[in-house]
Formats: structure tokens, sequence, C-alpha cells
């Protein structure tokens, strides 16, 4: 049993860092705050509208980490992207590289507004 726990238990504890928030309970935790707000759709998509205070970091740019990692690990992350998937793949890139409390907007800036 420890054997699988040390096998599986590390990506366990990675992805408990992910939280999904409804677009009621995302608005609510970023509304008025100073967060770290980030929108990983393309630069295109970003500037045809997003949610105000967000940054842009493209999910598919070879920056992806090096912008990621200007952040601060030890406060929570905000990501979305136009439905969902996107921000999904990208919140579990940042638990594996250590942030420790990400929340992703379930449906994405579709659901929204």
């Amino acid at each position: 049993m420890s054997f699988l726990s040390s096998l599986f238990g590390s990506n366990t504890q990675q992805f408990s860092a992910i939280k999904v928030l409804s677009s009621n309970e995302f608005k609510s935790k970023i509304e008025n705050k100073k967060v770290q707000l980030i929108d990983v759709r393309t630069p295109r998509e970003f500037k045809s509208g997003h949610i105000k205070g967000a940054k842009n970091i493209d999910a598919f740019s070879a920056y992806f980490n090096t912008e990621f990692n200007k952040l601060s690990k030890d406060k929570a992350v905000y990501v979305y992207c136009r439905s969902g998937s996107r921000s999904r793949q990208s919140a579990k890139r940042l638990a594996k590289m250590g942030f420790t409390e990400v929340y992703d907007l379930k449906g994405g800036i579709l659901g929204y507004n």
C-alpha cells in the first residue's frame, strides 16, 4: 500500500490544490480583490474581451512556465479560458509546478458573462 501511495500520492496531493468553481463562486472570489487572475487563451482571444484585471498567459505559449514562474506560488491563482478545457490543463500544469491554490473557472468565460 505504501508503494502505491508513493507512486500516486504526489499526484493526488498536487491535484488537491485545484478547485473548479462555478461562475458565481469565481466572481465572488475575484471581484474587487487583488488576485492573480490569468486568462490562458491566445492573445487574439484575450483582446476580443476578458475579465477585468486579468493577465494573458497563452496556454500554448513557449513562455507559459516562464510567465507563471514570475507569480507567487503561495498565493491563489485563478485561471480561465474560453470553455474550460485549456484552463483545466493549465491548472494541472500549475499544480505540478508547485502552485498550492489554483481555481479554475468551470465552463470558461463563455459561462461567465
